[in-house]
């Protein structure tokens, strides 16, 4: 079971008829994380005329989603902005977005717009990735078998995570959570038999 959420923090800014707009995303893996990146920015932007927020918390245990739009129109503001987080399909994910007012309203639809986009900029400048439950396992062998080993794992999108060299080379091999049996089946297959193959603990990535 996995999840897309932020590699980092992003941020975006633009000006839409002399109002700025500047969006913050970052990852957050509870709601105490999510609200205190907000009360950050907040403190940060106090002169702000907004801080519009909003997150989304789904870690497979917890769950939650809250949307702020701190005196704009209502729906004009967090809405949008909680929408592009969902429509990234992202979560354990908070975006504020920051507007001081240049003194022409934008009306309702330019709102959802300027706001989407503060959003959807942070987003991408964040970076998205993908994290998911995995396994891991040892495989000893003789070392003309090097290559044949690397590359059976990595052809099978298992990742070499630890190298030993002795007599004998060992890997410890990571696989997305479900994968490890098949890919040591695969190894006792492509080596004939001449591995030695110890199953690991499972961890989230």
């Amino acid at each position: 079971m996995g999840y897309r959420t932020l590699k980092g923090v992003g941020t975006a800014q633009f000006i839409v008829k002399k109002s700025v707009f500047i969006g913050y995303a970052s990852p957050a893996n509870t709601e105490d994380e999510a609200r205190a990146f907000i009360a950050k920015i907040k403190a940060h932007h106090s002169d702000a005329t907004h801080n519009v927020s909003a997150y989304l918390i789904n870690d497979g245990k917890n769950f939650a989603v809250r949307y702020d739009d701190d005196g704009e129109p209502k729906g004009s503001a967090g809405k949008p902005v909680l929408k592009v987080i969902q429509n990234r399909g992202l979560s354990n994910v908070v975006v504020v977005v920051t507007r001081y007012f240049g003194g022409i309203k934008l009306g309702y639809g330019g709102l959802v717009k300027a706001y989407s986009d503060a959003a959807s900029l942070a987003i991408e400048n964040a970076g998205i990735v993908e994290v998911y439950e995995t396994e891991r396992f040892e495989v000893t062998f003789p070392y003309n078998l090097f290559h044949t080993v690397k590359e059976t794992v990595e052809k099978a999108g298992g990742k070499v995570v630890g190298e030993e060299y002795g007599e004998l080379v060992k890997f410890t091999v990571e696989t997305r959570e479900g994968e490890a049996e098949p890919l040591m089946e695969l190894l006792t297959e492509k080596t004939r038999g001449r591995v030695r193959l110890r199953p690991l603990f499972m961890r989230s990535l």
